[in-house]
């Protein structure tokens, strides 16, 4: 009945966007889709003739393994036990050797969550010690960052409704195939910076650095110029400031990773997701725009900052020049610039945005019932929501139905009005996160 409600909702809204005149160089779930139907297929590459291939698309994270002289070493496992299954059944088609060594290139659960496939040949398994501690009691929040996880990833959205995870299929846990993660810890924990170690006839070279996490590693072949680099790097603007919450990431300290990548004059960069980077030059070009796209975000924003701007002016202010925007590995759909700017500010700020109006404000609800009272009570605001839906003006429609839901939480004309809003916000997202969770926000709605 819910999902009925919800297909109903979804079926009005699209009328509503469909029924208005065309915006020009609008993008919206469209674009989504493109993305996600071309940004990794399913395709194992053979980066080196028999010695590094490169596993895409059979999972939502990607893999990678070395044949070495006597066995195979295995960068990441895939995201689930069946999906790790089919990793090794690729491994078996290219060489009948085992897999010895693991190597995490970094503790996300899509990239270790099928580890436990490959355990009966008792391999090492090689990670990275984190460079910064986490947050004291961080443990304490598992249920609110469980629950923001499952909105951001669309755990529990439909196909149809999620598309995909942005940079990847969806996990193998969301398939209602009776999937799970089978976890393994490391053997191994290098604490080091840099280690140089030879493995099996090949020489690797493992580097602790922060970005999207604090215990990446990134991994360098330099006999071949090869460089697996995990979540530093893959082909969008990277979510460096994740909507279900977190730790600060690092983005100066991201920049300095990319920094570093670039030194290397890699002729490959394997990436965790999406497609690999082929070639010296491409290579630089690409990790040169990325960084560039990047630093300029971060500057502008701190220069935004230092002028006294609020958190929402800045994210207002800061736009990707259209140089960088255009490129397709820099395209919204995983992080945004906006999120990434709302990010930094927090990050070097805190909650205070100088306005001393906001030191002590009005409790939400108080602040409700004047605001209501001065526009002419519930009635009238109700009126002004379906008057903006109409108009497909979703985001004043949902501020709107927020002021009602301040004070009467389980309205449910104005909770179903806000979840038609929230429909039509993500049928205009691009970012696969920002539409799982205005899908998945929707529908936590309606059941109430």
């Amino acid at each position: 009945m819910k999902y009925a409600l919800l297909c109903t909702l979804a079926i009005m809204a699209s009328s509503l966007f469909a029924a208005s005149e065309p915006i020009k160089n609008t993008v919206d779930e469209q674009s989504l889709k493109a993305f996600s139907s071309t940004a990794y297929p399913k395709q194992v590459t053979e980066i080196i003739p028999n010695k590094v291939y490169h596993v895409m698309g059979y999972a939502h994270s990607n893999a990678s393994f070395i044949i070495g002289d006597t066995s195979v070493i295995l960068i990441d496992t895939l995201d689930s036990e069946s999906r790790a299954m089919t990793l090794k059944k690729i491994i078996a088609e290219h060489t009948n050797k085992p897999v010895k060594t693991i190597i995490y290139t970094h503790g996300h659960p899509d990239h270790r969550g099928g580890a436990g496939v490959f355990m009966d040949t008792a391999p090492e398994i090689i990670a990275a010690a984190p460079l910064k501690p986490v947050l004291g009691k961080m443990n304490a929040l598992k249920e609110v960052f469980d629950l923001r996880s499952i909105r951001q990833h669309g755990y529990q959205l439909s196909d149809e409704e999620a598309l995909s995870q942005g940079i990847g299929i969806r996990e193998g846990i969301t398939t209602k195939q009776g999937d799970k993660q089978v976890f393994v810890a490391p053997t191994t924990v290098l604490t080091e910076r840099k280690v140089v170690r030879e493995i099996d006839g090949v020489t690797f070279e493992l580097s602790g650095v922060l970005g999207e996490t604090d215990d990446h590693l990134l991994i360098w072949l330099p006999t071949y110029k090869v460089l697996f680099s995990g979540d530093n790097y893959y082909g969008c603007w990277p979510n460096i400031s994740p909507i279900r919450g977190g730790q600060y990431r690092d983005i100066s300290a991201w920049i300095d990773t990319l920094e570093k990548m670039l030194s290397y004059n890699a002729k490959y960069v394997l990436p965790g997701h999406t497609r690999p980077l082929m070639g010296e030059s491409n290579v630089k070009e690409v990790l040169t725009n990325y960084h560039d796209a990047i630093e300029f975000v971060f500057n502008e924003t701190l220069k935004s900052i230092n002028q006294g701007l609020s958190i929402d002016q800045v994210a207002e202010v800061v736009k990707l020049p259209e140089k960088w925007a255009k490129l397709p590995y820099l395209g919204e759909y995983y992080g945004t610039v906006e999120w990434t700017v709302r990010g930094i500010f927090t990050g070097y700020m805190g909650w205070f945005d100088e306005n001393p109006t906001k030191l002590h404000p009005l409790p939400a609800k108080e602040h409700a019932k004047k605001t209501l009272a001065l526009m002419g009570g519930k009635k009238a605001v109700i009126v002004a929501i379906q008057d903006a839906l109409k108009k497909r003006d979703a985001q004043w429609a949902i501020e709107l139905a927020d002021i009602i839901l301040a004070i009467e939480s389980n309205h449910k004309a104005v909770k179903q009005y806000k979840a038609q809003g929230l429909i039509i916000l993500a049928q205009k997202e691009t970012s696969a996160n920002g539409r799982h969770y205005y899908f998945a926000y929707a529908k936590e709605l309606l059941a109430d």
